[in-house]
C-alpha cells in the first residue's frame, strides 16, 4: 500500500494509522532533502524503528529515488518473513504513477509485491487552497530539488486523481468534500479522518491500474460522468480540431489561469504526430509532449474542475484558439521550422 500527499502531517497520520491497524505490518517512510539531495529512509513496525538510512541521490527526482532506494527497499522488505504488509510513504510531493507502473509491468517485482491501494492523504486545514491555490511546493519546503517549480495544486490534484481512496486527516468542510469527489476517479471513496480507514479492506483489494491510468491519462480514456449536485463544477471542452499555435500563445492565460484544475490533451498542426499534455491548477499551467498519437485519431480535450460558478469565458476562449473549420479545410502549409512553442515542447525537428 502506498501513501502520497503534499501535507507531511496528513501523510504521517494516515501512514501511522494504517501501520497500526494492519497485522504484521511494516511502514517505510522516504523523505528527500531538496538542498543536499539526500533521500532518507525510516523503516518501523509496532516494535519501533527498525532502521534508518540515507542515500545520496545523483538527482533529487522521483525516478532516481525509485531506482536507488524505494523499489529495492520494498523488494527487500517483501522477502522478510517478519511482515506480510508494507505501508510505503513516498516523499512528500511525489506522485505514485511511476511506482504503480513499475509494479504493474515488471514481472520480477510482481513475484514479491502486490500494490493493494494508492492512498492520497489530504490535510483538512485548507484543502481547497492545497488543491486550487497558487502556492509552490518550494514555498512550503516540500519540493524535491532546488529547481522544483511545481505547484502544490497540480501535484495534489494529480495525487487525488490517481488514488484508490482519499483520506482527509480530519473532518473536512463540505465544499472540500465536493471538490475531492469531483477530482477523484468516479467511485473512489473520500474518508473523513485517518482513524476511519479500513486497512484490512484496502489490503485485501488491488490497485485498479487500468482504471486509474484511463482516468489520469491526458487523453481521458473514458467518458466523464455528470457530477452529483453540489458546490463543485466540471466542464469538458472537446474538438477534433487542433489549437492554432499563434492563438494559443496569445490566449493561453484565458485557458490556463483561474482557481480550478485543468488537464487533458491537445495537438497543433505544426506537430501533428504528437499528443501534447495540458496540466495545471490554481492558475499555474504546464504543457509538454506526452506521446505519439500513433494510430489514434488526434483530439483536443480539456477537463476543468472547480468550485462555485464556472468561468464564463472558458468555452469561448477554447473555440477561439482552435483552428476554425475553414482553416482546418485549407491546405495551409504547417511545415515550418518554428511555431513559438519551442520553450515548452522543444524544437519541431526534434519531435517530428
Amino acid at each position: 500500500m502506498v501513501v502520497t500527499g503534499v501535507d507531511p502531517a496528513a501523510m504521517d497520520a494516515t501512514l501511522l494509522t494504517l501501520a497500526w491497524d494492519l497485522p504484521r505490518a511494516v511502514s517505510v517512510r522516504h523523505t528527500i532533502d531538496p538542498e543536499s539531495q539526500v533521500l532518507a529512509r525510516t523503516v518501523s513496525d509496532t516494535g519501533g524503528v527498525v532502521e534508518r538510512h540515507e542515500v545520496q541521490l545523483e538527482h533529487a527526482c522521483v525516478s532516481c529515488a525509485l531506482r536507488e532506494d524505494i523499489l529495492p527497499t520494498l523488494q527487500r522488505l517483501a522477502r522478510d518473513d517478519r511482515w506480510s504488509t508494507i505501508v510505503s510513504g513516498l516523499p512528500t510531493g511525489t506522485e505514485a504513477g511511476q511506482l504503480a507502473h513499475a509494479l504493474a509491468t515488471d514481472s520480477r517485482l510482481a513475484r514479491h509485491l502486490k500494490l493493494s491501494a494508492i492512498v492520497a492523504a489530504v490535510g483538512s486545514g485548507d484543502t481547497v487552497r492545497d488543491l486550487l491555490g497558487d502556492d509552490l511546493l518550494r514555498e512550503r519546503g516540500v519540493h524535491t530539488n532546488p529547481y522544483d517549480d511545481r505547484g502544490v495544486g497540480e501535484v495534489a490534484c494529480a495525487q487525488v486523481e490517481l488514488a484508490d481512496v482519499v483520506v482527509v486527516d480530519a473532518d473536512p468542510r463540505p465544499e472540500a468534500v465536493d471538490l475531492l469527489h469531483a477530482l477523484a476517479r468516479p467511485g473512489t471513496p473520500v474518508i473523513h479522518g485517518a482513524d476511519q480507514v479500513d486497512g484490512p479492506a484496502l489490503v485485501a483489494d488491488r490497485h485498479h491500474h487500468s482504471l486509474a491510468d484511463a482516468w489520469c491519462s491526458p487523453e481521458l480514456g473514458f467518458d466523464v460522468p455528470m457530477l452529483e449536485p453540489g458546490r463543485a463544477w466540471r466542464l469538458e471542452l472537446r474538438s477534433p480540431r487542433p489549437f492554432h499555435p499563434e492563438r494559443l500563445l496569445d490566449h493561453i492565460e484565458r485557458l490556463g489561469t483561474g482557481e480550478h484544475r485543468a488537464r487533458g490533451c491537445f495537438w497543433v498542426p505544426t506537430r501533428p504526430g504528437d499528443m501534447l499534455e495540458w496540466s495545471g491548477a490554481g492558475g499555474q499551467l504546464s504543457i509538454g509532449g506526452y506521446s505519439p498519437w500513433g494510430r489514434r485519431t488526434p483530439v483536443t480535450r480539456l477537463l476543468y474542475t472547480g468550485l462555485g460558478t464556472p468561468p464564463t469565458d472558458l468555452r469561448r476562449a477554447f473555440e477561439e484558439v482552435l483552428l476554425t473549420p475553414a482553416e482546418a479545410r485549407q491546405a495551409e502549409p504547417w511545415d515550418v521550422v518554428e511555431d513559438g512553442l519551442e520553450p515548452w515542447l522543444g524544437d519541431i525537428r526534434d519531435v517530428a
